[in-house]
């Protein structure tokens, strides 16, 4: 987001007022700052282009009309759009137009009156998204995650204090875990500290449910599965975004979790094979999970690559991986299953690599949310008589901030 900051301190003086006639529509018509060099725009005969604090943006003229954000055109209260967009000639053009020092102004041919902000349309053009991040993140190892300290929330003040609660979420976001401490080990102050900060998602799991084990009997499929590093609910159309867990009872020993940055992992192949790098992003994989009821069956399949990124940045947004629901590969042909294999062999070394693994010892009272999308986990065997632990889901698009 450097470029935004850099936005945000520029303070140029434009002051320039210029009309387009009939006879102008298709030349390339230049607006300059008196005063200042720093923005300037031309409207071209099928786009605007702005260059301001150094970027240079490209705006179609129908997606300046589309977007206009009068209180006919959108709705700032619920960020939705008014306007028709089969409305709009795709064929229009700004009739008037002048600039201001934090302002660009439009005047369309049916006299309404369009103002955008020079900020604004720096931060959602094309050219603006291809150079910052959607969301600024820390990628981790073991050892970098160890040496932030970064701090756990307190149950009372996460509960009761908003401030507290934004530097839970901002934690967060940048490192893709996080944890409240002192919460009250039982399943309603679980969905409390849940409800904090979103919805819970429903599933066919249950709204919320739990894993309970008793060694006793003896619960070595579980143990098999969780062992291996995973992202969860890969054979959703969507994976869940969000996950909480929550030992609520731990009666012997073991059972760590293990944590890993599968942004990070991604990372070190784009940087070393970037040929792997686009294959994981690209090809197209199938999960899948059967459940057989009394009364019906449960077969959900998820589609998607391993690596899910924004294609206007090449920026990571979502990792799948779960070498258990993955199932038949038959969406790629023979001459590309080989190379996948390769890439998706390199990413598994990375997601190995001991010194990417971080080891936490859940406790009752001690509660850690996972982005689902980013950090996959695990957990140790258990050497213990009983251990129940709580999962919660929910997705990122309904976290209050």
């Amino acid at each position: 987001m450097a470029l935004i900051r850099l936005l945000t301190r520029l303070s140029g003086h434009v002051h320039l007022e210029q009309g387009l006639g009939a006879s102008s529509q298709s030349k390339r018509l230049q607006h300059t700052a008196t005063h200042s060099s720093s923005c300037n725009y031309q409207l071209l005969p099928d786009c605007l282009e702005l260059n301001y604090g150094g970027l240079v943006m490209h705006f179609d003229y129908v997606w300046l009309r589309d977007h206009c954000r009068s209180p006919s055109c959108y709705n700032s209260k619920t960020h939705q759009r008014n306007l028709d967009t089969a409305s709009i000639d795709l064929n229009i053009r700004p009739f008037k137009s002048r600039l201001d020092e934090n302002n660009l102004f439009l005047t369309w041919p049916d006299g309404h009156i369009t103002r955008y902000n020079l900020t604004w349309l720096a931060q959602n053009s094309y050219e603006g998204q291809k150079r910052s991040a959607m969301q600024p993140r820390i990628l981790w190892s073991a050892d970098i995650y160890s040496s932030a300290k970064v701090p756990s929330a307190s149950w009372d003040k996460f509960m009761s204090c908003d401030e507290e609660l934004k530097n839970f979420l901002n934690n967060f976001l940048l490192y893709g875990i996080a944890f409240v401490e002192g919460v009250p080990p039982t399943l309603e102050a679980t969905e409390t500290a849940t409800q904090r900060v979103s919805l819970i998602r429903e599933t066919m799991y249950g709204r919320m449910w739990n894993f309970t084990s008793d060694f006793s009997r003896g619960d070595t499929a579980y143990t098999k599965l969780a062992l291996d590093r995973h992202t969860d609910t890969s054979y959703f159309q969507e994976p869940c975004g969000i996950q909480v867990f929550h030992c609520l009872r731990h009666e012997g020993t073991g059972g760590r979790t293990l944590l890993v940055d599968g942004f990070h992992a991604a990372d070190a192949v784009l940087q070393r094979t970037p040929e792997n790098f686009e294959l994981l992003s690209h090809v197209p994989i199938k999960h899948e999970y059967v459940e057989n009821l009394s009364e019906h069956r449960n077969h959900m399949i998820g589609i998607g690559p391993v690596l899910n990124v924004y294609p206007w940045n090449n920026e990571v947004y979502m990792i799948r991986y779960n070498n258990y629901d993955r199932s038949v590969i038959n969406t790629v042909p023979h001459d590309v299953v080989r190379r996948w294999y390769t890439a998706h062999r390199q990413l598994t070394a990375e997601l190995r690599r001991p010194d990417n693994e971080l080891w936490v010892k859940l406790k009752p009272g001690k509660v850690l949310f996972i982005d689902n999308w980013r950090v996959l986990h695990g957990r140790e065997s258990f050497c213990i008589l009983s251990f129940s632990l709580h999962f919660v889901y929910f997705d990122y698009n309904l976290i209050t901030f």
